[in-house]
């Protein structure tokens, strides 16, 4: 059986394929799940941690329906997806004599969600592709990784999130698609290119692969999905809450709470589809009560003062941008595909329209495009990607008195590579008796954002404009050193000649060959997997 999970900052969805019906059907989980109205089941991504030292969790709408989400706790997370791999400013709780990180209480959550799976369906998924956000760095995939290998699930595959919501979109007659996915931590623009029945080999990023999945023996057509172009930053329907929070702690001496923060939430979702939204509390114990009202004016006037449109724009003009490079204009595109929870909020559809035409923009499935798309890259669809980020190697900039970064992998690489960059390096001090290289993953050029602690809230901020985001990938004792020299080198003369590419696993590889000696030094070595 094939399963798909779309991990979100908010929520997560689980979808299956059904052998029988030849049809994706999304799954709800006992306990785990909720299901509001006509939206599918969905999966709150909450946590509150029992006991860290056994692993013993509340997950999903069970943490709800306990009351959990409701005080000031150490032991409740939410929006930790956001923290993943991130560089975060500030501290995490010690629970039962373990440090808790956000990695944990994901690996945690993601367990919960397996285990119930198997509960319910009595047997383990054969096979499970997970998507990811456009612009997660190389950390969260390598968190991803690792937690997966102790699943017994033979195939394990990941997907961008954009490029999962275009073929869950169920798209036939429209082939060039922008998918516009703004959920709970991330927004995400991907322009997306379908072609049916093109013959391909096949590819997609594979973290786990069983000897009975191997290769493509069918004889049948792919189909392609080929990414054009894409663009991501770290804002999304979290940040909104936190600001209605500081607007109404402003206002009304309003405290900082989750549960101040739920209510922030609701009054959010009221607004998609109400002009005016009221949230009452009073609990009959401690007598405490809060009455919150606000109009979707105030509300459009509260994202203005955060620049929040502004942020909107520079991605959209990002991605317009790429596609102009591949000769594409905004009246190319056949269809805009809206994704998400904070899609639904009126003021975010009128920005998109201010771009498109009504007649291209797409919104009946913003909860579970992505996961129901994740289920084609397992049912005959095939993945043409290029690199999202660049990739450097670290020096000494003389002019700065600072280390900076050399660029050697330009974003937008298609992969696999077909040939490979070569650099030249010499000794930089006396007797030198090895070669070291710091790779590391550059982010956007342009203005972006960083995820930080404000008092217990993990929130982003905006960065000042030309700020670059670069995350070392080895930059620890024994894995910076790639050669050693013998005899040891001196400054001068070059000494080494390299060969950088990128294969179809996304993995940077190296060739390193000593110029003096004419010896191969390594050969088809691994460096790091690229994002």
């Amino acid at each position: 059986m094939s399963y798909a999970i779309d991990f979100g900052t908010s929520n997560t969805v689980i979808t299956r394929w059904n052998a029988a019906t030849e049809q994706p059907e999304t799954v709800k989980l006992s306990g785990l799940s909720q299901q509001l109205g006509n939206n599918p089941p969905l999966i709150p991504s909450l946590v509150y941690v029992e006991n860290a030292s056994d692993a013993k969790i509340v997950a999903g709408q069970n943490v709800r329906d306990r009351g959990l989400d409701l005080a000031n706790n150490p032991r409740f997370f939410r929006s930790f997806k956001r923290g993943i791999g991130a560089p975060i400013q500030g501290f995490l709780p010690e629970l039962d004599g373990s440090l808790i990180t956000f990695e944990r209480v994901g690996d945690w959550f993601l367990i919960a969600l397996i285990d119930q799976l198997k509960a319910q369906t009595s047997q383990s998924p054969d096979s499970l592709v997970l998507t990811v956000p456009v612009d997660s760095f190389e950390s969260y995939r390598s968190w991803l990784s690792q937690v997966c290998q102790a699943w017994a699930i033979e195939q394990i595959r990941i997907l961008d999130e954009p490029t999962a919501a275009a073929l869950g979109y169920g798209t036939t007659d429209e082939s060039l698609l922008l998918v516009v996915d703004f959920g709970g931590g991330t927004l995400d623009l991907s322009l997306v290119q379908l072609d049916l029945g093109t013959q391909q080999k096949t590819q997609g990023f594979i973290l786990k692969w069983g000897e009975k999945f191997f290769g493509n023996n069918s004889g049948q057509k792919a189909k392609l999905a080929r990414v054009l172009a894409k663009a991501g930053t770290n804002l999304g329907g979290s940040d909104l809450d936190y600001w209605l929070v500081d607007y109404f702690a402003q206002t009304q001496g309003l405290p900082k709470s989750p549960l101040t923060t739920r209510l922030a939430e609701r009054l959010k979702i009221q607004l998609s589809s109400q002009t005016q939204a009221t949230e009452v509390y009073f609990n009959d114990e401690t007598f405490e009560s809060y009455e919150l009202t606000l109009d979707r004016d105030r509300f459009e006037e509260i994202l203005k003062q955060q620049q929040f449109f502004q942020q909107l724009d520079e991605l959209m003009i990002q991605v317009l941008q790429q596609a102009r490079r591949n000769g594409i204009e905004p009246h190319n595109i056949d269809a805009v595909l809206l994704v998400g929870g904070t899609i639904q909020i009126p003021a975010v559809q009128n920005w998109v329209k201010q771009y498109f035409d009504d007649s291209k923009i797409r919104c009946d499935r913003p909860f579970e495009a992505i996961a129901l798309g994740a289920l084609q890259l397992a049912q005959g669809f095939e993945l043409k990607d290029f690199l999202y980020h660049s990739y450097g190697i670290r020096y000494w900039n003389r002019r700065k008195n600072a280390h900076d970064w050399h660029s050697i992998i330009k974003a937008g690489q298609p992969y696999p590579m077909a040939n490979p960059i070569e650099l030249t390096l010499g000794a930089s001090v006396e007797n030198q008796p090895s070669i070291e290289l710091v790779i590391g993953e550059l982010g956007t050029e342009t203005k972006g954002t960083e995820v930080y602690f404000e008092g217990d809230r993990l929130v982003t901020r905006s960065l000042g404009s030309g700020a670059t985001t670069v995350q070392p990938l080895n930059d620890k004792d024994g894995a910076r050193t790639i050669a050693q020299l013998n005899p040891v080198a001196n400054p001068g003369s070059d000494r080494v000649k390299l060969q950088f590419w990128v294969d179809e696993q996304r993995f940077l590889r190296i060739n390193v060959e000593d110029l003096l000696t004419q010896e191969t030094l390594l050969t088809n070595q691994i460096v790091a997997q690229l994002s």
